[in-house]
């Protein structure tokens, strides 16, 4: 969920910046019951914020994604050895900038990779100032409040009071209904894209999976890999499991017949002998290279035990969503997603109409599937541009 979105938009070279908070005086307590003594997150930010501070937007990356959105970002520093040329190039490039559906001549854009991460933000492959050792193994657990909850810790930092809006795709969109829900008054407009209120059975299952496959790859050893060779068939292989439920199937078979066949030396035994297995591993395989195996374990665990009602101190929708009664909603469907089915976007919308919350729910008609929301801004500018504006 990580594609990248080539396109003529006029942001060029941008560079990360990074927010540090916490001390051995003041650690950062997590949700799940560790501190971690001190927190560094690595954002970038698009457009100028304004005198009043109230043209903020905040953008939740995907699964697998980043911070870096638009532009061209040619090294972030401490993560060189995974930064390669697909992560150099924005994953939102037709979504954001001049002109674009998040205007960045009007709105100041901010996107923070997560606590957990891999790619600048404090994770398994940091330094633990206590030890001056890798966490490795030992990071603790990320929930999905942990992370919303350090990105408002950036808000504070910028001295954003009240963000314009928030949105996010897939996972980012969990993102969005756990930042509405416990801090209503901090968000305007909430834009969930392609998610829901739940994990599905669905969902547990494949990200079990992966997490099955990661954990018994022979050069995993617990999460302490940094100091050898680095898990590679049992990440390629959660790539694989997880890939198919992103694209459409009609899409998947077009790409692969653009690919040929270069892993024939892969298997002692079996012989590819279809394009869509060979561009299955070559997915998978590409993955390997710019991404890290704990990061993948600890964000795929926030997915997991994603709680909106538990982590709002809340039992029922009806109770959650009546605190956000001062917010607006544009709910995004993609008729042809198999990661998250329009059916739990339309479970979402209902709710907020039971409550009162004023709401909007658009299906987007793609042949992408899930990844539609970063392969065709076309689709979504005109409905997000509009939301935008009118509450402007």
């Amino acid at each position: 969920m990580t594609t990248t979105q080539k396109s003529t938009n006029s942001i060029d070279r941008v560079e990360t910046k990074f927010f540090v908070y916490g001390d051995a005086g003041n650690p950062v307590q997590m949700g799940s019951g560790p501190v971690l003594p001190e927190v560094a997150l690595a954002y970038e930010t698009y457009g100028t914020l304004n005198e009043q501070k109230d043209n903020a937007i905040l953008v939740f990356h995907a699964l697998t994604g980043s911070q870096h959105i638009v532009g061209d970002n040619p090294s972030v520093p401490g993560v060189d050895e995974i930064w390669n040329e697909e992560c150099q190039a924005g994953w939102w490039n037709g979504f954001v900038g001049p002109g674009m559906a998040f205007d960045t001549n009007r709105f100041f854009v901010i996107c923070a990779n997560y606590i957990g991460g891999c790619y600048g933000s404090t994770g398994p492959s940091s330094v633990n100032p206590v030890s001056g050792k890798r966490y490795a193994g030992t990071f603790p657990r990320v929930t999905i409040a942990d992370i919303v909850d350090s990105q408002v810790a950036l808000l504070d930092h910028l001295e954003i009071q009240r963000i314009h809006a928030a949105t996010g795709g897939s996972v980012g969109g969990l993102m969005c209904l756990s930042l509405a829900t416990r801090y209503p008054e901090r968000v305007h407009i909430v834009i969930p894209i392609a998610s829901g209120l739940e994990v599905t059975t669905l969902q547990r299952i494949c990200n079990y999976e992966q997490v099955y496959a990661i954990e018994n790859d022979p050069l995993f050893n617990n999460g302490d890999y940094y100091d050898g060779p680095r898990p590679g068939p049992g990440v390629a292989f959660a790539r694989m499991i997880s890939h198919k439920t992103f694209i459409s199937l009609e899409t998947l078979k077009n790409r692969a017949s653009k690919i040929i066949s270069q892993h024939v030396n892969d298997f002692s035994f079996y012989q590819i002998s279809d394009p869509v297995e060979s561009y299955m591993l070559h997915q998978g395989k590409k993955f390997t290279r710019r991404f890290d195996a704990n990061t993948y374990l600890r964000i795929l665990d926030a997915w997991q035990t994603f709680d909106l009602l538990g982590d709002a101190g809340t039992d029922s929708y009806s109770s959650l969503f009546s605190r956000c009664g001062d917010q607006k909603y544009l709910v995004f469907s993609i008729d042809s997603d198999v990661c998250y089915y329009p059916e739990e976007q339309r479970a979402l919308a209902e709710e907020l109409k039971q409550a009162g919350v004023p709401q909007r729910r658009i299906t987007v008609h793609s042949d992408k599937g899930h990844d539609s929301f970063l392969l065709e801004p076309e689709l979504f500018t005109p409905h997000l541009a509009h939301a935008l504006e009118r509450a402007w």
